[in-house]
């Protein structure tokens, strides 16, 4: 008896591939399949078929409930990671199509970053893309580091660029720049003038630091607590211009990091590093993982940095080898 050639995997929920798998990325992205149905504009009893019929042709189960939130499984993670670029890329196909033919001529651009980064490493790049795609309407996001990964997450934004210590597993962040740790005092202030610089040496005088629940104030403390050097904080206010200026009048000194020192800083500020006790602070460009970037975020991150995503294949939806 002639054997039988094998049949292909067959799909129980109407043959179609697509609708289940979308419907169980956006349960998995919002922990929900109520949220799921309306964001899909399916009933609910619709999406829990998909969701069933899935988990019957792959044989294995992908959801579990935890408390009243929806929660992948060790097997439901690794289709997650598969099936949401594949996903995303088909149902942006229209609109990545037409800007395809039509270029850079329109369209828009969301980037989040935050105040310093806005302030002191932008500027130029903004100019340069402004110059070269003046019809694409870019928005820039100012928010703290928590607000920017969540409008990543909710595709609020594009890409957002910035300073992470810490890169949840569902981001990317390429480091570009690379910045010191620098002590600023005025120009006549004794430890400007002292020629070996030892952390203790700060203990005597008041520093001006960002507020506490910053990344950079609990960044200082720690190396202080490490190191068993006390320090007083004279005043605690946010942005690195206040800072300086505060600083420039004598009222404290500060820990800053290089990114925001300008020529003019160095004519009212001494500036010297404290890279032997601080760790530097790098600066780069954060993705979704399996997020397709846009020509638009392309050209934008091309002014960054050349190919900076061209491991990970963003542009053609894949995901990041780093």
């Amino acid at each position: 008896m002639a054997s039988q050639p094998p049949s292909s995997p067959r799909f129980a929920y109407k043959g179609d591939r697509l609708k289940p798998l979308r419907a169980f990325c956006q349960t998995a992205r919002l922990g929900s399949v109520s949220r799921a149905a309306e964001a899909l504009y399916l009933s609910q009893p619709a999406v829990t078929l998909q969701l069933q019929a899935l988990e019957r042709e792959l044989g294995v189960r992908l959801l579990e409930r935890s408390g009243r939130r929806i929660t992948l499984t060790r097997e439901g993670q690794e289709l997650y990671e598969l099936a949401r670029p594949l996903v995303e890329g088909l149902d942006a196909l229209d609109s990545v199509f037409r800007e395809k033919i039509r270029g850079l001529d329109a369209g828009e651009l969301n980037v989040a970053a935050g105040s310093s980064t806005i302030l002191y490493l932008l500027p130029r790049i903004v100019e340069a893309f402004r110059a070269a795609h003046p019809e694409v309407r870019l928005t820039l996001h100012n928010v703290t580091g928590a607000g920017g990964l969540d409008l990543l997450r909710s595709d609020g934004v594009d890409l957002a660029v910035g300073s992470m210590l810490d890169v949840p597993a569902d981001l990317s962040y390429e480091p570009v720049y690379r910045f010191e740790p620098m002590l600023i005092t005025p120009r006549d202030h004794p430890l400007a003038l002292k020629e070996d610089l030892h952390l203790q040496d700060l203990s005597p005088y008041g520093l001006i630091l960002p507020p506490q629940r910053l990344t950079t104030y609990r960044l200082i403390d720690l190396v202080f607590q490490q190191n068993r050097v006390p320090y007083t904080v004279a005043l605690e206010v946010g942005g690195w211009e206040v800072i300086k200026q505060y600083v420039a009048m004598g009222l404290g000194i500060s820990i800053v990091t290089a990114i925001c020192l300008t020529e003019a800083d160095r004519e009212r500020l001494s500036a010297r590093s404290l890279a032997e006790y601080f760790p530097s602070r790098t600066y780069g460009v954060v993705v979704r993982k399996g997020k397709y970037l846009s020509p638009q975020a392309r050209a934008f991150t091309e002014l960054i940095k050349p190919a900076l995503f061209e491991r990970g294949d963003y542009y053609s939806t894949g995901q990041s080898e780093r």
